[in-house]
């Protein structure tokens, strides 16, 4: 059993820190989201086949502030097949498959979020912080290990003050660390939460980084835990200010048409969601709770003309600096 003092005990391993890590954030996360909400978190936990790790899963819904959320933590391990191998070693070169069948052992760990409000004027976030690592079948050896992770928001209707505080909370927090790295991460996040087909972002952005393994592993670990905190005052303070303000059923109906948006980038272009269904013995229920409990698709919309909806997609289809 992890405890929250081994976060920052060098004695432990990387992967049993980030685990530590991962476990007390949840935690944190879902009581200061519950706060906002008239219901509770409902707790699932679940093993991996084969002896394969497991996970918890907290899921709230049907609230009078949340309609669905999830946050989510895995803590899972087994053999990786060798076609995802292959697709690897594009960023990892000394990730090796073993000589028998070319499959590598590995350990997945990490905590994802997504938060979808009721109310249109209060954005949907996501989040992810996570840790990989291969390691040789036969010698047991670590081959290859790295971060990713990142948060984002996904409004439907614009504020900009709200957009400035999410990017400037996470810019700060980065900062302490290298200058370098917001701008970096933001144009990341811009490029990779991209509708290709849709031209346009899937939200206002935020941070993302992935394959990250050229600094010292306890070092990303420290920027991580860090990326944790800015996370909830980023978004919090969001939803107390936009919870309850009052809203029109063409409101709520634009809110459902960017919700369809929403899962069009999840099923068809994001890589964590196409690892998770491609990788054996994987839990589609986690998976898959990012998606919306309800979301619309309407033929050939388009928003009026100098509306606060056609507001919003111009800054989707041209992403801003915001700070």
């Amino acid at each position: 059993m992890v405890s929250y003092e081994q976060i920052h005990d060098k004695s432990f391993s990387i992967k049993e820190r980030m685990e530590a890590l991962v476990r007390q954030k949840q935690k944190e996360i879902t009581e200061a989201i519950s706060k906002l909400d008239t219901v509770d978190f409902h707790t699932d936990t679940w093993t991996r086949g084969d002896n394969g790790g497991g996970g918890q899963s907290m899921v709230i819904q049907n609230g009078t502030t949340f309609e669905k959320g999830g946050v989510n933590i895995s803590v899972v391990h087994g053999k990786l097949p060798p076609a995802a191998v292959a697709r690897m070693k594009a960023d990892h070169a000394n990730l090796k498959g073993s000589d028998d069948d070319g499959s590598v052992n590995f350990f997945a760990c990490g905590l994802s979020l997504v938060i979808h409000p009721i109310n249109p004027h209060a954005p949907t976030t996501h989040a992810n912080y996570r840790y990989f690592e291969t390691s040789d079948p036969v010698s047991g050896e670590t081959q290859a290990w790295w971060f990713g992770g990142g948060a984002d928001l996904t409004p439907s209707y614009l504020y900009e003050e709200d957009a400035k505080h999410f990017h400037q909370v996470h810019k700060d927090t980065l900062d302490k660390y290298d200058k370098e790295l917001y701008p970096k991460y933001k144009k990341w996040c811009d490029e990779y939460f991209f509708i290709k087909h849709r031209n346009e972002t899937r939200g206002i952005g935020g941070i993302f980084f992935d394959d990250l393994d050229s600094k010292p592993a306890d070092d990303i670990l420290r920027i991580i835990e860090s990326s944790f905190d800015a996370f909830l005052a980023a978004y919090v303070p969001i939803v107390e200010k936009r919870k309850d303000t009052p809203y029109t059923p063409e409101q709520k109906q634009w809110q459902q048409i960017r919700r369809g948006r929403y899962v069009e980038f999840n099923l068809v272009l994001d890589r964590g969601t196409q690892f998770g269904l491609q990788t054996p013995g994987s839990r589609v229920e986690s998976i898959l709770m990012s998606l919306p409990a309800t979301a619309s698709w309407v033929y050939d919309h388009h928003p009026e003309a100098g509306s606060e909806e056609e507001k919003l997609i111009k800054v989707l289809q041209n992403p801003v600096e915001w700070v």
